[in-house]
């Protein structure tokens, strides 16, 4: 049985060393879990409570890889803020927080945090551009041109993780931290 134990020790940017420390187990141990081993009783409850998670999220209930496809949705919901201002932050952030899955929902925290950050920058960019095109006497509007770009931008990065998502199951431009 799969399980999802180096999934989220990745998310945390831990080493398996950093785990089997936290856990109280062996590194060996944890080597064996993630490569396959079966997970259960005190085992699994340690990894859980060092991974700061439930020990049911864990456990994949079949052989597959997890079921992404809410963390796909959320991603393609994030569109809408190309078309609705802010609506490519409160649309996916309302998808992630209904989301029960964990992964799913990490996926989900992951991609509206991208989200904020592209919203908060294109706030500024807007609010300036006004004073740097008075400043440079600049004819065309500049605010245009850090629309435009900002929108090409979020929809490469839409595009790029949904490809990503589609492939190996996870987001290819991420933060580091996620601060939700």
């Amino acid at each position: 049985m799969k399980n999802a134990v180096k999934i989220l020790r990745e998310k945390k940017n831990m080493t398996q060393a950093e785990l089997a420390e936290r856990s109280g187990l062996s590194l060996r141990t944890v080597q064996r879990i993630e490569a396959g081993s079966i997970l259960k009783g005190f085992t699994l409850k340690a990894l859980a409570k060092a991974l700061e998670t439930e020990p049911e999220n864990l456990i994949f209930s079949n052989e597959e890889t997890p079921n992404i496809d809410r963390a796909k949705l959320i991603n393609l919901v994030a569109l809408s803020g190309l078309i609705i201002p802010y609506g490519g932050v409160i649309f996916p952030l309302l998808l992630t927080y209904k989301t029960k899955d964990h992964i799913n929902k990490e996926l989900g925290k992951n991609i509206v945090s991208i989200q904020i950050i592209l919203a908060v920058i294109v706030s500024i960019l807007m609010i300036v551009s006004p004073f740097i095109q008075k400043e440079l006497s600049l004819k065309i509007p500049l605010f245009l041109i850090f629309l435009m770009t900002f929108l090409c931008v979020k929809l490469l990065i839409i595009i790029k993780n949904g490809m990503c998502l589609n492939k190996n199951g996870d987001l290819c431009i991420k933060l580091k931290n996620s601060f939700l």
